[in-house]
């Protein structure tokens, strides 16, 4: 009869479900949205549809500036809305002021509430995050390539058939390079 060492589950120990990423990674940026004045980071993924491709191109909302609040505000009273001050190229700023009406309307209905008042602008280059170059998907072979064809040709939304294409390809092709597991 050998002793074996028994492996023990701690009582801690729970399985993990999937979570959306914003759920990780909201609570992380909640501060750093906060010391800016935005309550989330809606407005900032937002902003490409509230105005438009060109202009999030040239703009960027940097800070949110809430009036000082009341002592004793009335009952049932909507707070003063904000300032949005935005970071505008000055190439566009004349366009982002003359369309400030509309991109103050739209950003209220992002949030459902007339929470902008005004808009602040100030002028200066606009830096956004560099795209990514997506990697190119993995070659399979001829024989893989007709297989995933294949098990794809009865969905009929042409979207999702593409979708599924493309996470089948980096599935079946990183599967030839995963790294074998060593047991220490």
């Amino acid at each position: 009869m050998t002793n074996k060492p028994k492996l023990q589950q701690s009582a801690s120990f729970k399985p993990r479900s999937a979570r959306p990423f914003s759920d990780l990674v909201g609570p992380a940026l909640a501060d750093a949205l906060k010391a800016r004045g935005f309550a989330t980071a809606d407005i900032l993924g937002h902003w490409p549809d509230i105005v438009g491709a060109r202009l999030a191109t040239h703009s960027l909302p940097v800070k949110i500036q809430w009036p000082p609040r009341p002592k004793e505000p009335a009952p049932g009273s909507a707070p003063a809305p904000a300032t949005l001050i935005l970071r505008v190229e000055s190439a566009f700023a004349l366009e982002v002021e003359m369309g400030a009406a509309q991109i103050i309307e739209r950003i209220n209905a992002v949030f459902g509430w007339r929470c902008i008042g005004k808009l602040r602008l100030k002028q200066g280059p606009v830096e956004h995050a560099a795209a990514r170059e997506q990697p190119k998907p993995p070659q399979l072979s001829p024989e893989a390539s007709r297989q995933l064809t294949s098990d794809l040709s009865g969905i009929e939304d042409q979207g999702l058939r593409e979708a599924l294409e493309r996470l089948g390809r980096q599935v079946r092709g990183s599967a030839g390079r995963a790294k074998p597991v060593t047991s220490t």
